[in-house]
């Protein structure tokens, strides 16, 4: 696939669900050509927190639809903030992304898109759901997300949160992971089970996880770590060291953000 941009690209809100909070921003090049076209699903950070919106991930789904490929820029329910009771956390945020991805197979038709060729990126919270996500596979019958529709080829984690018990352990942005899942690991062994990255290897779905050592937000080893873990299973993950801040994978123009959609851009040819 070549990464020359393909002109001005065009966008609609479409929901997946009833919840005002379920719905994707389908982004889609301003010239496609006649194949069906490759897809990246954007799942968007903020610590699960319902404060930060799918708006974040405008900017890189707008980039990627100019580089030639159909981007879902995906909202989904959000926990409340300091653990109040909301419409997100566990289950419902990890559902929510489930459907939204598998909603994929409802658009493809129409907007000519290629399930066979799906890859997911997700920035901070948002990769460690993209991981997530990518394992659903291996979930147990009855689980939240589990026999996913569609199936992706691979996923570019950005500064991902893909240790949810060292995450908790560091007490990361004010406790966000209890915020999420409603308590500690060793109050609920079930929640944390389904829903750590670390505790669903092996995959056998590529990770590449991108990552600067100067994240002031995500420590880089939350990802290193990560990948060393997925390589001893068996699983084809990669570490991407970058360079500058939480948002520089986030940011087009920046070589961080670049180097993320070559990334997708290899998964996806």
């Amino acid at each position: 696939m070549t990464t020359s941009a393909t002109g001005p690209a065009t966008a609609q809100r479409i929901p997946y669900g009833p919840h005002p909070d379920q719905w994707g921003e389908l982004h889609l090049p301003g010239a496609p050509g006649p194949a069906p076209l490759a897809a990246v699903v954007v799942v968007h950070g903020g610590y699960w927190r319902d404060r930060y919106t799918a708006e974040l991930g405008t900017p890189v789904a707008e980039d990627l639809a100019r580089h030639g490929l159909a981007a879902w820029n995906l909202e989904y329910r959000r926990a409340g903030s300091g653990g109040a009771p909301g419409a997100g956390g566990w289950p419902a945020t990890f559902a929510d992304v489930a459907a939204g991805i598998d909603h994929l197979a409802e658009l493809a038709a129409a907007h000519s898109l290629d399930l066979s060729r799906v890859a997911l990126l997700g920035h901070s919270a948002g990769g460690h759901l993209a991981v997530w996500a990518a394992g659903r596979h291996r979930l147990p019958p009855g689980a939240p997300g589990a026999a996913p529709r569609v199936r992706p080829v691979g996923v570019v984690s950005q500064a991902g949160v893909l240790d949810l018990a060292a995450a908790h352990r560091l007490a990361l942005s004010d406790r966000a992971v209890e915020n999420l899942l409603g308590g500690a690991p060793g109050e609920l062994p079930g929640p944390y089970a389904l829903a750590d990255p670390m505790r669903a290897l092996p995959i056998s779905t590529p990770v590449h996880a991108v990552h600067s050592r100067s994240d002031g937000a995500v420590p880089f080893a939350l990802s290193a770590d990560y990948v060393e873990a997925a390589r001893r299973a068996g699983d084809p993950a990669e570490l991407h060291e970058t360079g500058g801040d939480h948002f520089a994978v986030i940011t087009p123009g920046a070589q961080a953000h670049g180097l993320c959609r070559d990334l997708l851009l290899r998964l996806l040819r």
